[in-house]
């Protein structure tokens, strides 16, 4: 099952229904990039159309098993951890990532180009939670990839930094106010959504990407955020 209720509040471990629930606001929707479940037919539309796109295990987590694929001039390209392989043919990747994915259920996502700290991809993680029946911020940190990485998941040698410090230095220190205000925004609006489609959700992680021109992407939720 992907709803189980514990102490810490309901779990929900499925990406896709979360992904649904913050489509369905017009608000929320821009934040989201474009994301398919994972077929070849989707995977083949989604690269013609986007180029690059990020592939995930509908359930799990800590970078475990996320895949980027390119798609240039009939060559195809795809990144596990540090590790990348090219194909000539779109029937020799889906090999490829077929027997990466092991029968499990992915995701497809739109590759977002994400602003970079000393040419290292950085996310942002904004802790929320559910204290005495009021929802507060907990926290709000930067995720720095390690070199040669795109995932920027800290078990996977990410570095932190402060919210503050990597907007700083990804983007300016003028951003810093203004990027800070709209990702709190996005995280009130979309708990709301999630707890009214979920009820009984306790804490959540919101996992944001900043990409190179300044624009807030929401491009995942926990509800066991570390």
């Amino acid at each position: 099952m992907d709803v189980a209720s514990i102490a810490s509040g309901r779990q929900l471990a499925s990406k896709w229904l979360k992904t649904n629930a913050l489509l369905s606001n017009p608000f929320t929707a821009r934040h989201i990039p474009p994301s398919r479940l994972y077929s070849a037919s989707n995977l083949r539309a989604m690269l013609a159309h986007h180029g690059t796109v990020v592939i995930k295990p509908v359930r799990g987590g800590g970078g475990i098993g996320v895949m980027k694929i390119s798609a240039s001039g009939g060559t195809y390209r795809s990144t596990y951890m540090d590790s990348t392989r090219s194909f000539n043919s779109f029937s020799g990747l889906l090999a490829h990532v077929d027997r990466n994915r092991r029968g499990r259920r992915y995701l497809i996502q739109k590759g977002i180009p994400l602003a970079t700290v000393s040419g290292r991809p950085i996310d942002y993680r904004v802790k929320y939670v559910k204290e005495n029946g009021v929802w507060t911020f907990r926290s709000m940190v930067g995720r720095v990839a390690r070199r040669g990485l795109f995932v920027t998941n800290l078990c996977r040698g990410g570095e932190l930094l402060t919210a503050a410090q990597g907007i700083s230095r990804s983007l300016s220190s003028r951003s810093v106010s203004s990027k800070k205000r709209e990702m709190r925004q996005l995280t009130r609006v979309a708990t709301q959504l999630l707890e009214a489609r979920f009820p009984g959700v306790g804490q959540l992680g919101y996992d944001y990407g900043i990409d190179r021109n300044g624009r807030i992407w929401i491009l995942e939720v926990n509800t066991r955020p570390q």
